[in-house]
C-alpha cells in the first residue's frame, strides 16, 4: 500500500556561509513526500510544480527518493520561494513570495489510485487558495472513503492574512481527521488542546517539543520520549521528518488504517515515537531539509503484512 502526500514544494532560500542565500528543496508536504521515500514507503506526491529550473530541481529530488510523481501537474507558473532566516538556536522564520506561484493552481485529482492508504496534508497548501479549497475537499473525501488521514497545520502566522478565519477552518477539518501533528507554537496560535481536538474527532495528536522531544495522545493514553542529544545545525524539515516517519511506522506496522491508528496501545507508540525521534534528530543535525534514509536508521525494507489486527510488541524498531 502506498501513502499519498498533498501540498506545496518550494525553494528555501537559506542563509549560507558566505553571507549569500543557497536555493534549497523544500516546503512541508514536500519534505514529508521526500522522507516517507528516503525511509522505504511507498509514496507518492500530489501538487501542481513549475517547468522552471527550480521545479525541474524539485522533481529531480522527488525521483531519488524514489517518490512516485503519476499524479503530480506540472505547469509554467514559477515555484513559490521561501527567504529563511535562522535564530541563534537554529530554528527558522519565513518569508514567502508566493503570488501566482504554481502550487496554488492545483487542480482536484480524480480518483485515488487503490493502492493509497493514507493521505497527509499541511502546511501552505491549505492556506493559499485555490489550492487551498482543492485540498480541503480532498481530505473530505478521502476520510470519507475509509483512508487514513493525517494533517500537519505547520503554522507559518505571516502567510495568514485571517488568522481568526483559519483557525474556523482547522476546526472544521478535524472530523476527517485520523493523525494531528502539531508542534508547541502551533498549538499555542491555534488555541487549542489535545483533548480538545480528540474530542472533536482526531484519532490521534503527534506534539513536537523541540528538544524536549516528542508526545503522543489518543482517548486511551498519552506517552512521551526524549530527543536524542545532537548537535544541531538547524530545525529545517524537523517537524516534517517527524511526520513521515510516523507515516513509516504505522505503514511498516500494518497500521495504515483509521480503526488500526484507534488500536495502538501505549508500548506501539512507544515504539513508533522512538523511530520519529531518531528520524528527527537526524535531520536537525545537517543544514536543510535532509531527512535520513533508511539505512541511517536500521529501518527493515520490507513491511510485514496481512495482520488482522494490531500486534507489534515483538518488533525491534
Amino acid at each position: 500500500m502506498s501513502v499519498l502526500v498533498c501540498g506545496e514544494a518550494l525553494i528555501d532560500l537559506v542563509p549560507a556561509e558566505n553571507g549569500l542565500l543557497a536555493p534549497l528543496p523544500g516546503g512541508g508536504p514536500f519534505n514529508v513526500a521526500v522522507a516517507l521515500g528516503r525511509l522505504g514507503s511507498e509514496v507518492l506526491f500530489l501538487s501542481r510544480l513549475s517547468t522552471d529550473p527550480y521545479g525541474e530541481l524539485l522533481i529531480s529530488r522527488l525521483r531519488d527518493a524514489g517518490v512516485g510523481l503519476s499524479v503530480a501537474q506540472r505547469g509554467p507558473e514559477p515555484t513559490t520561494l521561501a527567504l529563511t532566516a535562522l535564530d541563534d538556536a537554529g530554528a527558522a522564520r519565513y518569508i514567502f513570495y508566493a503570488d501566482g506561484t504554481a502550487d496554488r493552481l492545483v487542480s482536484a485529482p480524480g480518483p485515488l489510485p487503490d493502492t493509497v492508504a493514507a493521505v497527509s496534508f499541511g502546511t501552505l497548501s491549505l492556506v493559499y487558495e485555490p489550492g487551498a479549497s482543492v485540498y480541503e475537499r480532498l481530505l473530505a473525501r478521502a476520510r470519507a472513503a475509509g483512508r487514513l488521514t493525517m494533517l500537519d497545520p505547520n503554522i507559518r502566522p505571516c502567510a495568514i492574512a485571517d488568522p481568526d478565519g483559519y483557525r474556523a477552518r482547522f476546526q472544521s477539518w478535524l472530523g476527517s481527521v485520523d493523525v494531528l501533528k502539531v508542534s508547541e507554537d502551533d498549538a499555542e496560535w491555534l488555541g487549542g488542546t489535545p483533548d480538545s481536538w480528540l474530542a472533536a474527532g482526531v484519532g490521534a495528536v503527534l506534539l513536537t517539543q523541540g528538544g524536549s522531544g516528542l508526545s503522543v495522545f489518543t482517548a486511551e493514553t498519552s506517552v512521551h520520549v526524549k530527543a536524542p542529544q545532537v548537535e544541531v545545525a538547524d530545525t529545517i524539515g524537523a517537524g516534517d521528518t517527524a511526520h513521515a516517519a510516523l507515516l513509516h511506522w504505522l505503514d511498516r506496522a500494518d497500521a495504515l488504517s483509521p480503526r488500526a491508528v484507534r488500536a495502538l496501545q501505549e508500548e506501539d507508540w512507544r515504539r513508533a515515537l522512538d523511530l520519529v525521534a531518531r528520524a528527527s534528530a537526524i535531520t536537525v543535525s545537517r543544514p536543510g531539509a535532509d531527512p535520513p534514509w533508511g539505512r541511517e536508521l536500521a529501518v527493515p525494507p520490507e513491511p510485514r503484512r496481512g495482520a488482522a489486527a494490531p500486534a507489534f510488541a515483538d518488533r525491534a524498531w
